[in-house]
């Protein structure tokens, strides 16, 4: 009774001040800087109650970490999940099977690049990254090439915070350090020459330094053939390395990779977490360099950020090859398997992506370039980019991440900076006014707090 009165209390008192030395956060201490508390979502916009009390409403610059794609509170998503509801929230998909899965896996299948036939459902990305490497593995066990252990990548990628996710994550930058001994050890090339997309008349084009590119691929190739035999896959965020330091690359390299995997029996695994559903201007950012891989993993936008849900997609080629294998099974089975309120509302986030993501994602960048474009007169910035619907504004040095939150919310944006990146990954359906609102909003942070 003691316990049920003091929660009471708790319950009624500021839920930062309650939060805090109780809840862990995402890469910070318990006794790490107060959180922004959440009072309502709706559209694009947050409501906020800050750490000194004030109340704040704030345009959504993150899409809560690149996922909310259509907004808060979106009334399709939202009966998508009440329909659901009322039939049933979980099954285990373990003997059991079900409309909304099956259905979404149809779509997926039908919308992904190349000739993928099979989906495996994940309950996160960086779960559905251990899958496809436990998959390559599989393969290469069911191919006769048991010997073939380890994974080919390229520095500054990340794939996840799992352990064997964390372990083709970039081996300086990431956590390796923090688990040694533990992580496995894998073949990391270096990373692809910075590219940048930019507007040519009514199209875009990538342009990279040529002579930088042609040696990233004689080296990747050279490397690639040094360890060839003992290789399982190629894994390779596509185009857009992500939080590895939101770094945009020739599509060319891509096109690379798979020539490589091809010529040394080598499975392509394309993490599409981030970059699919259209976030780079293609509906998947393979796309940009006409490319299939064996093995696609999605996520995040997946189900517009209503629930947790990410799926590995592969073609029939590597499909067979585990069903005829001496387990026949692929060796994963989570408990929320296949949600069947998960995959209702991915269907429904879909139906809205098919015919209006690309129109939007148009629109964002072009907002995006225009808006972002005066940064580049402060002295603190070294380079502004835009890809799709990502704007990044790069520092010449570490950011102050709470000061620059902070003043970025009295400009009424939310951002969530990190390393030397003052970025945004909106919402598909911010209008212009809103990204303008946003790159307005990070401009006077950055030159509030860093000049």
């Amino acid at each position: 009774m003691r316990e049920a009165a003091t929660l009471a209390t708790r319950r009624g008192g500021d839920v930062a001040a309650r939060d805090r030395g109780l809840v862990w956060h995402p890469y910070a201490p318990l006794n790490g800087p107060v959180p922004y508390a959440v009072s309502g979502a709706s559209g694009v916009r947050l409501s906020l109650t800050c750490p000194d009390g004030s109340t704040a409403e704030v345009v959504d610059a993150m899409a809560s970490w690149w996922c909310a794609v259509h907004g808060y509170r979106h009334p399709t998503l939202d009966a998508a999940a009440h329909r659901q509801l009322d039939d049933f929230s979980h099954v285990m998909f373990g003997g059991l099977t079900h409309e909304p899965a099956v259905g979404l896996a149809e779509r997926l299948v039908a919308m992904a690049p190349g000739p993928m036939a099979h989906v495996f459902f994940a309950d996160s990305g960086s779960v559905s990254v251990e899958v496809a490497l436990k998959l390559a593995l599989q393969y290469q066990t069911a191919t006769g090439s048991s010997e073939r252990q380890r994974f080919l990548t390229i520095r500054g990628g990340y794939h996840g915070d799992t352990f064997a996710a964390m372990s083709v994550c970039d081996p300086v930058d990431g956590m390796h350090s923090a688990f040694p001994g533990v992580l496995a050890s894998h073949v990391f090339a270096p990373r692809p020459p910075l590219a940048r997309l930019e507007a040519h008349g009514d199209r875009d084009e990538w342009v990279t330094d040529e002579a930088e590119l042609a040696q990233w691929s004689r080296d990747f190739r050279d490397l690639a053939a040094a360890h060839a035999s003992e290789l399982a896959a190629v894994v390779v965020e596509p185009v857009l390395q992500g939080a590895g330091g939101m770094r945009p690359y020739d599509p060319r390299c891509v096109r690379v990779m798979r020539e490589v995997a091809d010529e040394h029996g080598l499975l392509l695994i394309a993490d599409e977490i981030a970059t699919g559903f259209g976030r780079t201007g293609r509906l998947f950012a393979c796309e940009w360099a006409d490319v299939a891989p064996d093995v696609m993993c999605v996520g995040k936008a997946l189900t517009g950020g209503y629930l947790s849900l990410a799926a590995v997609l592969m073609t029939s080629r590597v499909g067979a090859a585990i069903t005829e294998s001496d387990f026949g099974a692929l060796l994963h089975g989570p408990t929320f398997m296949a949600n069947p309120l998960a995959c209702a509302v991915a269907s429904a986030s879909l139906d809205l992506l098919q015919d209006t993501w690309s129109g939007n994602v148009a629109r964002v960048q072009s907002s995006l370039r225009t808006g972002l474009s005066p940064a580049l007169d402060l002295a603190s910035v070294r380079d502004v980019r835009v890809v799709g619907a990502v704007g990044v504004i790069q520092l010449d040095g570490p950011v102050d991440v709470p000061a620059v939150t902070a003043a970025a919310v009295r400009n009424g944006v939310w951002v969530r900076p990190f390393r030397d990146l003052v970025y945004t990954m909106p919402p598909y359906v911010c209008t212009d006014e809103d990204v303008a609102t946003i790159c307005a909003g990070m401009i006077a942070a950055v030159r509030e707090v860093h000049g």
